[in-house]
């Protein structure tokens, strides 16, 4: 990447990087409940300004010793834990699979540091921050509680707050067959935010403010 472009979205989101994340669980109490799946989106911005998706990762978690699960939560993910085909892995193998691609983004694209993306992110990050205190995970690459939510943002533009119904109302598809896998929800999370993020480009001055975010008021 030539070095004019490579800081682009640094500029366009104040030193951050935005990264689309789902999470697919065992329940909702991030601290009892396992973590299952990790789908991630790490995005770019064009020098035109675009936001584009950049990277896809994907990772099956094994869940932490003790780990609730709950039987409804699995008939909605469609999860079978202990299918030898997920390659599972442990929570902070898997925390190195995503985040590492995801601070050689954040070096390569002028960044400080990443932020979640994410539909009702809080409780994806949630998850993340519970899976990092287990492991004492030290290299975790997002901000630690500042998030970008789409639901907000498609509850203001689209009118919308589901993500099926935000998708629709954005022309955008979704596959209820394949919703549910932490990677497919993830892609069409990036793609309702870079939808968003574009049809407002014009409101920002992408060569403006140099403030590299890197303080913890986000």
């Amino acid at each position: 990447m030539p070095a004019s472009e490579n800081r682009v979205i640094a500029r366009r989101f104040r030193g951050f990087l935005p990264v689309v994340v789902d999470v697919e669980t065992g329940g909702f109490n991030a601290q009892t409940d396992a973590l299952l799946e990790v789908g991630a989106v790490i995005l770019s911005v064009e020098p035109d300004g675009r936001v584009v998706q950049r990277e896809s990762l994907a990772v099956h978690v094994e869940p932490f010793a003790g780990a609730n699960i709950e039987s409804a939560a699995l008939a909605v993910n469609g999860i079978k834990v202990d299918n030898p085909l997920r390659m599972a892995v442990p929570e902070r193998e898997a925390l190195d699979r995503v985040f590492r691609p995801i601070r050689r983004a954040v070096s390569e694209l002028g960044c400080r540091r990443a932020i979640l993306v994410g539909h009702n992110a809080h409780f994806d990050l949630g998850f993340l921050n519970a899976a990092i205190a287990r492991t004492g995970y030290k290299r975790s690459p997002f901000h630690p509680f500042s998030v970008f939510d789409t639901v907000t943002l498609a509850g203001a533009a689209l009118g919308q707050t589901v993500l099926s119904r935000s998708l629709e109302a954005a022309g955008l598809p979704y596959s209820a067959d394949e919703a549910h896998s932490a990677l497919y929800d993830a892609e069409r999370t990036a793609e309702l935010f870079c939808l968003l993020a574009n049809r407002f480009s014009d409101a920002f001055a992408v060569g403006g403010d140099d403030d590299d975010g890197s303080g913890q008021d986000a």
